[in-house]
């Protein structure tokens, strides 16, 4: 297939990127800055710009949409502009170019209100009880993209949750860079169970959605390992790979979102240099129980992860040593 996989200069983006182009497929990426993936076309150009959008579409016959503002605060302004127009105006020049395959790459935070999952499956993406702008314009995304299946294009939502793995510069590497300062606590008892995702494992079950399109199209799929840990054994695993001390600290996780929420309204005003160190968001993720019955999606999709997370863990550590 000749395949526009967005967002390809993103660690999931680029996995995708790779993964079908080792397979055979003609992939063009798209993005504001050259992914430089060997094999792979670049496009450059940005979400929000309809020339450029249309250029990149030009002649695919599938879609992997993986572009999104990513991030824990920011102007609600920016997170509509990308995530939810960005989506609608890929959708529109898609179908009008003739693609017959569209995937959509979602969050399980669509259909999060801030209380535990547990082995739920793919819930109806909810914009009104999603939690910050990140999550309520993915919802409206996701929302949009699904409207657009028909039979002639078909559309499938794939919601990889908490992807890891060598080279993460996002929540990996601040993990760790937190952990080394000092600067990660324990919610409560570190006794959540979360589920996540190792990176292979995220990319190749969104091209088991792009190949099954026909068979799943209309339909929406969280993708997990489906080994879920307590929150503590999961970032130790992740600090001990780097060779940096697990946290100990605990923060009792009433007191951690008060104190997100407050750091929240003070950089709307004043906006530091990075993520903020705690929002109301990271603390429910951090203390709340979120796992996902992976029966449907594994069906469905005829596919399985091959990678386990302490197979994931052990190839971190490798990285890290090299």
């Amino acid at each position: 297939m000749r395949v526009l996989v967005t967002g390809a200069s993103g660690m999931l983006g680029s996995a995708v990127a790779r993964e079908l182009a080792a397979r055979g497929d003609q992939v063009t990426a798209f993005q504001r800055r050259p992914a430089g993936l060997h094999g792979v076309i670049d496009v450059t150009g940005s979400i929000t710009d309809h020339r450029s959008v249309k250029r990149a579409v030009e002649g695919a016959d599938a879609v992997v949409h993986l572009a999104a503002k990513v991030s824990l605060v920011g102007p609600a302004r920016e997170f509509e502009a990308v995530n939810v127009e960005g989506t609608a105006r890929l959708i529109a020049a898609a179908a009008d170019a003739g693609v017959s395959r569209f995937v959509q790459v979602s969050s399980p935070s669509v259909a999060h209100a801030g209380t535990s999952i547990v082995g739920a499956d793919a819930e109806p993406a909810d914009p009104h009880t999603a939690h910050g702008d990140y999550a309520q314009t993915k919802a409206r995304s996701e929302l949009v993209a699904l409207a657009a299946d028909s039979s002639g294009m078909r559309v499938v939502a794939v919601r990889p949750h908490l992807v890891w793995g060598p080279g993460d510069t996002q929540l990996v590497a601040r993990i760790i860079a937190r952990a080394a300062a000092g600067r990660l606590p324990l919610l409560g008892a570190g006794a959540a169970l979360i589920d996540s995702t190792y990176i292979d494992n995220a990319a190749t079950a969104i091209v088991a959605a792009l190949d099954r399109a026909d068979a799943v199209h209309g339909k929406a799929y969280v993708v997990t390992n489906g080994e879920p840990r307590p929150v503590a054994e999961l970032l130790g695993g992740m600090c001990r790979a780097a060779g940096v001390r697990p946290p100990t600290r605990r923060v009792p996780a009433g007191l951690a979102r008060a104190a997100g929420t407050a750091i929240e309204a003070v950089w709307r005003i004043r906006p530091g240099k990075d993520e903020p160190p705690m929002t109301r968001f990271l603390a429910e993720q951090l203390s709340t129980s979120h796992w996902f019955d992976q029966r449907r999606t594994r069906a469905d999709l005829q596919w399985a992860p091959a990678v386990s997370l302490d197979e994931g863990f052990a190839r971190l550590a490798a990285s890290y040593r090299t």
